[in-house]
C-alpha cells in the first residue's frame, strides 16, 4: 500500500522558476535591467531580455556604440513621431454606406507639440541630417541599407553614415533635455 502524501508548508524560496530557456530560432536578444514592475521596494531592477533584431538604436545601445543619453534622445525622437503620425483610418464594413467622407478628427494639443519638437529637431539636424535620422529611427534602416539605398555601398560610407548618425544623436540628446551642451571635463588621469 502506497504512503499518503504530507502537505508541506508554502516555501517562497523554492517558487517557480519562470525564465523561459528557449528563444525562436532567428531570434537576435540582448540583455537589459528594468524596473522590477513586481517589486515591493521602489528602485528595485531585474534582468530581461529585449529583441534587437528590427530595432537598429537597441542594437546600437546594447553593444555600447551609444550611449545612453543618445538612446533617450532617438528614442524621444520615435515617441514624438508617432505621436504626431496621423496615417490613414480603417475602414469598417459594418457601417452603413454614405456618400462623402468623414469629418477629420481634430488635432490633439499632444500631437501639435510633438510636431513643433520634430520641426525643431529637423531644423537643428538639416536636411542631410533629418532624412539619415528618419531612414534609420522611422524605417529601421541599418547602416549598411541607408549606404544602399543612397547607391552607397563602400565601407568608407558606411562609417561616414555610422558617424554621422552619432553626431544626429548627439543633437537630439541636446534637443529633448537629455544632455547638456557643454558636457563637464573630466581632469586627466
Amino acid at each position: 500500500m502506497p504512503r499518503a502524501k504530507r502537505n508541506k508548508p508554502y516555501n517562497p524560496a523554492k517558487a517557480h522558476d519562470r525564465k523561459s530557456r528557449d528563444l525562436p530560432r532567428n531570434a537576435e536578444v540582448a540583455t537589459v535591467e528594468v524596473d522590477n514592475p513586481l517589486a515591493l521596494e521602489p528602485g528595485e531592477k531585474i534582468v530581461t531580455l529585449r529583441s534587437i533584431r528590427n530595432d537598429p538604436l537597441a542594437r546600437l545601445h546594447s553593444h555600447r556604440q551609444i550611449d545612453e543619453a543618445q538612446y533617450q534622445g532617438g528614442r524621444a525622437f520615435q515617441s514624438d513621431w508617432e505621436r504626431a503620425e496621423r496615417g490613414p483610418r480603417a475602414v469598417d464594413p459594418t457601417r452603413e454606406y454614405v456618400d462623402g467622407g468623414q469629418m477629420r478628427e481634430p488635432i490633439t494639443e499632444g500631437q501639435r507639440k510633438a510636431v513643433l519638437r520634430l520641426n525643431r529637431a529637423e531644423r537643428e539636424l538639416g536636411a542631410d541630417g533629418s532624412a539619415l535620422v528618419h531612414d534609420v529611427l522611422v524605417h529601421g534602416l541599418t547602416m549598411e541599407q541607408v549606404g544602399e539605398r543612397r547607391g552607397l555601398r563602400t565601407q568608407r560610407w558606411k562609417d561616414y553614415f555610422a558617424r554621422r548618425f552619432c553626431e544626429c544623436l548627439d543633437r537630439l540628446a541636446l534637443i529633448y533635455g537629455f544632455a547638456t551642451a557643454n558636457p563637464a571635463k573630466t581632469p586627466p588621469r
